[in-house]
């Protein structure tokens, strides 16, 4: 294993005060649901803002009186809802919404709501789009080819392929315990700290490629390429190349660290609403086109449906990720079974699922109890594949 100088060390963590733990309390049921549709009350933002002109989702609702199997019974959407705890649900065929509900106590149409990790998938979309710009030169090189204060960290030796498929050898499993390190991330980026010094101190576990490791530092470090790539804040470029070509409806917003220099949170507080984190699918199934103007290469479409790569095939992620998972390009696959469908995922159930096959897109956003719940997981990606299978 490559050694690694200069790396800086964490002091050791007092427990977290009360005030620091009130990020807890306001991502917990009930008050999740208020949460994840006004974060831009509880922290700063930069608007990531639509075009000039914003692009008509031809609206022909069908009644959804599916039902899908799980758990021994017939359930129905409106028991998805309600047992996992939905707040936007928005399904597209054919470039068409065809059901649209908002069962959340302040969801609407027009609310923009908190997508968490899917924010990752809007990342991965925009290194794509610079590559092709020219503004990154190759997915081989290195982080510290545009980052070079990472130089002497565990950053030091990843390339950027790596970072895209979550194999970069940083860090161990993320769990959300007090004092795990995504926790004192996102206790920083609330409260004030430096987000920087604390992936700068992330720990070498296994060399790069070697195998998947989920984290969300590496997807932070995608949004800082970027910035540095194009000279170029993350909202602005985001804006200019992908939110109003798209024809979004309502402008959407990173959040940004409490701390100056201030920085948006590119791996965790995308905005949008769900009709327009819908466009963004539809983009998917179009193979990266909208109307008659290319957006994001077609190969780095297809790039996001699944890897040859061993380490992210579906069921080879390890005991910490859902066995029908795979990873590819920040996006989680889920194989052949369900024609090359692949989906962005965030904490407390917030998903953009995609397939292509079945020219479908689901939003579903969420208020779950706990960041992560592989029962709640299965139970939506079973009703998911059911409504793809519906119209396909």
């Amino acid at each position: 294993m490559t050694a690694i100088t200069n790396q800086p060390v964490l002091p050791a963590v007092e427990p977290p005060s009360w005030w620091e733990r009130q990020t807890d309390l306001i991502m917990r049921r009930p008050f999740n649901e208020w949460t994840f549709t006004h974060i831009n009350r509880l922290m700063p933002t930069v608007t990531v803002a639509r075009g000039a002109v914003s692009r008509p989702l031809p609206f022909r609702p069908l009644p959804l009186d599916l039902t899908y199997y799980f758990d021994g019974a017939d359930r129905t959407m409106d028991d998805l809802h309600r047992r996992t705890h939905t707040t936007a649900f928005v399904v597209l065929h054919r470039g068409r919404i065809v059901h649209e509900a908002y069962p959340g106590w302040f969801a609407s149409a027009r609310t923009r709501m908190q997508l968490w990790s899917v924010s990752k998938s809007i990342t991965s979309l925009l290194v794509g789009i610079a590559l092709a710009d020219g503004a990154i030169g190759n997915l081989k090189d290195r982080v510290i080819d545009y980052l070079p204060d990472f130089r002497g960290t565990a950053y030091d030796g990843p390339t950027l392929a790596d970072l895209l498929d979550m194999c970069s050898g940083v860090g161990d499993t993320e769990v959300w315990d007090i004092n795990s390190p995504i926790r004192r991330f996102e206790r920083a980026v609330l409260n004030g700290g430096d987000v920087t010094e604390i992936i700068k101190a992330a720990q070498r576990t296994c060399e790069p490629g070697d195998r998947f490791n989920y984290s969300t530092f590496d997807n932070q470090m995608l949004g800082w390429v970027l910035e540095a790539a194009t000279g170029r804040p993350l909202a602005s470029y985001c804006s200019d190349r992908l939110w109003g070509p798209i024809g979004a409806e309502r402008d959407a917003y990173y959040g940004l660290t409490r701390s100056h220099p201030r920085t948006a949170v590119g791996s965790g507080t995308f905005n949008a609403t769900a009709r327009d984190l819908a466009r963004v699918g539809q983009l998917m199934v179009d193979d990266g086109v909208v109307g008659d103007r290319r957006i994001v290469p077609a190969d780095w479409v297809r790039r996001s449906r699944g890897s040859d790569l061993p380490q992210v095939a579906v069921g080879a992620l390890g005991d910490a990720e859902p066995a029908h998972y795979g990873y590819a390009n920040q996006w989680w696959t889920l194989g052949e079974s369900a024609f090359h469908a692949f989906t962005g995922i965030g904490v407390h159930g917030q998903f953009l699922f995609v397939d292509p096959g079945a020219e479908v897109v689901i939003v579903k956003c969420s208020a779950w109890p706990t960041e992560e719940d592989h029962a709640r997981d299965r139970e939506t990606i079973t009703a998911m594949r059911r409504i793809a299978d519906h119209f396909a």
